[in-house]
């Protein structure tokens, strides 16, 4: 699309919307690796505005998983500072020629990298996924609908598919293959067991998802929420706030977010093994999609697939580390 287009696609939005007229160029800004990202203003405020991916959105329950997340969010923001979409026309989702978007109030406010955060951050963060785990969300009629485990992963079909392809990747995953079967074993068996046990929660509450304010934090990108484990919610979270930029995690910051969230709920005990086990599932969900982007199976342009090629290779690197540092996690949590 060239800037024109840009352009006039935005200020049909902003008109159709009545977010006030255009002040300067819209500009593209990251917005994590599913959808697109943009800083506009207006004569009336500044937003930020997430343009949804198409791929995600033609998905069957797709619009209604929105729908849902959003609501989660608007409720959620009663008892924790989050930032939901904002409600136009009665939707939080807009539709403006087969295109959907959120539209967001701009915050003035940065998220941290994972070299900023500090272990009162991670007390802070354990005490807000504590108060979000203690949300009573029943009056939104969520359905819980248990996951079918019965789905296996054809990892030899995206082998041979990026063989063919030439894929820069084939090696890396040739090579892990047995390993990838045997952790989606492990993730199955896992949630099975763990799967009795839900709440609603954000579900990626990683630093990139937290914007902080005079250092108040605001919960952003509310888009997985849903149901989940808590004690794997809580393992996987705590993970995401100590670890470091090679992928080594801090024991210090991450105790210290589990005893923010003791602080609120009290001693927590699980099989946790098993809830570590657990953690592979997601990441083998986002192996699966990014070799589907990497193959032009699930893909919109050129540079999605790019980000899915770099994606396997940064995926399966992330699953070996993962399974390393399992025993000493494992540890921590049952001194």
């Amino acid at each position: 699309m060239n800037h024109i287009q840009y352009n006039l696609k935005f200020e049909k939005l902003v008109t159709e919307l009545e977010l006030g007229e255009l002040i300067s160029t819209p500009k593209a800004i990251s917005g994590g690796l599913l959808h697109r990202m943009y800083a506009i203003e207006t004569t009336h405020a500044k937003y930020a505005v997430k343009a949804l991916n198409p791929q995600i959105m033609g998905r069957p329950t797709a619009m209604q998983n929105y729908i849902q997340s959003e609501k989660i969010a608007n409720l959620a923001a009663n008892s924790i500072h989050a930032q939901p979409a904002k409600v136009i026309n009665g939707s939080s989702i807009q539709i403006l020629e087969n295109q959907c978007y959120l539209i967001f109030d701009w915050i003035d406010g940065k998220s941290l990298e994972p070299h900023e955060v500090t272990e009162t951050h991670c007390e802070h963060m354990g005490m807000i996924l504590a108060d979000i785990h203690k949300t009573d969300f029943s009056e939104l009629h969520i359905p819980n609908l248990h996951l079918d485990h019965s789905k296996e992963t054809n990892w030899k079909y995206y082998l041979t598919k990026g063989q063919r392809a030439n894929s820069d990747w084939t090696v890396l995953l040739g090579n892990t293959i047995q390993k990838l079967y045997e952790w989606s074993a492990q993730a199955k068996k896992s949630s099975v067991m763990l799967g009795s046990n839900t709440v609603i929660s954000h579900r990626d509450l990683e630093p990139k998802n937290v914007m902080w304010h005079q250092n108040k934090p605001i919960i952003i990108d509310w888009e997985s929420a849903g149901y989940i484990n808590p004690m794997h919610d809580l393992v996987e979270t705590a993970m995401y706030w100590s670890v470091d930029h090679i992928g080594n995690v801090d024991k210090g910051r991450f105790m210290t977010f589990i005893n923010g969230y003791r602080s609120r709920v009290g001693n927590v005990n699980a099989n946790w093994r098993m809830v570590l086990e657990n953690g592979f599932a997601g990441k083998l969900d986002w192996l699966e999609y990014s070799l589907k982007r990497s193959l032009w199976i699930e893909c919109t342009d050129d540079k999605e697939q790019q980000m899915g090629t770099s994606q396997v290779t940064w995926t399966i690197e992330a699953l070996k580390q993962y399974e390393d540092m399992i025993p000493d996690v494992e540890n921590w949590l049952c001194s």
